[in-house]
């Protein structure tokens, strides 16, 4: 039996109830809570398949992987923290898990949608400060339907697609951004360019993956392209966005607000401004962390380690 070693299981069963027998039914699993590079470089000799959640696996450490090591396995979609190029090199497949966590993050991101289009995060921080004019006076804080406003999508892929199929039963038009324009059949999703979705949108929802071109994406020149009136909302990776470009239209007034389940650096700064800003609803990266999203995560990886063991790897991003 192939051995195998999860190198920061915690990042993933930090509740510790995620049953991991799909994997230790088909390998010798080892699980670790998380690892140092130098417990990594220790916990790695004489394995075949080693499991990363996020971790940074840099060509320095993979350079010195021993001959054993044949695959890392990426615990999520977004694979940025590892060195594919250095893992080539060195004969090393690696794979990710695209689609875990569709529903969950889709689900997240709507919830920013209905959450910024009715204040409530502002209305319960009022509440908390003592202060209850909404009750006593008139609502003080935007409120707003969603139906046939405008909601623009960078990146069509499972999530982005989830997330139109939620906002299209929500009555609201769909403009779509990708590198490769697509067709839509339905007549009120249309694909354009990212200066007019921008332009357009009364929410901007991220989707894409986190690369060289993408980071980024989202700067002081395309935020000030967007409507006073508009949100963003980012659930992919928190260098999407240059933070402190956003910090700043925020500030300023040239949007309207934001919601972040991803910001850069993660954890943020205890300092950071965007905790202090009503406007802004910050989540801790939770997108993918139900628990149901979560142990699809195990079924899944365990697929794609029996696939590599029978020699029929999936998911190969390498």
């Amino acid at each position: 039996m192939q051995k195998t070693v999860f190198l920061n299981a915690a990042k993933v069963d930090f509740d510790k109830k995620l049953d991991f027998s799909p994997i230790s039914n088909i390998t010798m699993l080892t699980r670790y809570d998380d690892s140092s590079n130098e417990e990594i470089l220790e916990r790695v000799k004489d394995r075949t398949i080693v499991i990363t959640k996020e971790l940074p696996v840099g060509r320095d450490l993979i350079e010195r992987f021993p001959s054993s090591v044949k695959l890392i396995a990426e615990a999520g979609t977004g694979y940025n923290n590892i060195d594919i190029i250095a893992a080539k090199e060195k004969g090393i497949a690696v794979c990710n898990i695209p689609g875990y966590s569709t529903e969950a993050v889709a689900q997240l991101a709507i919830a920013f949608i209905l959450n910024l289009s009715s204040s409530l995060h502002r209305q319960q921080v009022m509440v908390k400060q003592g202060d209850y004019s909404n009750f006593t006076k008139h609502l003080q804080v935007p409120h707003f339907e969603v139906q046939y406003k405008t909601l623009g999508i960078i990146g069509s892929g499972s999530i982005g697609q989830q997330v139109m199929k939620v906002a299209r039963a929500l009555g609201m038009n769909i403009l779509v951004y990708n590198r490769a324009p697509k067709t839509w059949e339905d007549p009120e999703v249309r694909s354009v360019s990212l200066e007019e979705l921008l332009k357009e949108s009364d929410y901007v929802s991220l989707h894409c993956p986190l690369t060289a071109d993408t980071r980024h994406l989202i700067n002081k020149e395309r935020l000030n392209l967007m409507k006073p009136s508009a949100y963003i909302i980012n659930t992919s990776r928190g260098p999407l966005i240059k933070e402190s470009d956003l910090i700043e239209a925020l500030q300023t007034g040239k949007i309207a607000g934001a919601g972040l389940d991803v910001q850069d650096p993660e954890p943020p700064e205890l300092n950071n401004p965007l905790f202090a800003m009503e406007k802004v609803i910050l989540t801790p990266h939770i997108g993918w962390k139900c628990l149901e999203s979560r142990q699809r995560l195990i079924q899944l990886l365990a697929g794609n380690i029996e696939a590599f063991i029978q020699g029929k790897a999936i998911n190969v991003v390498s």
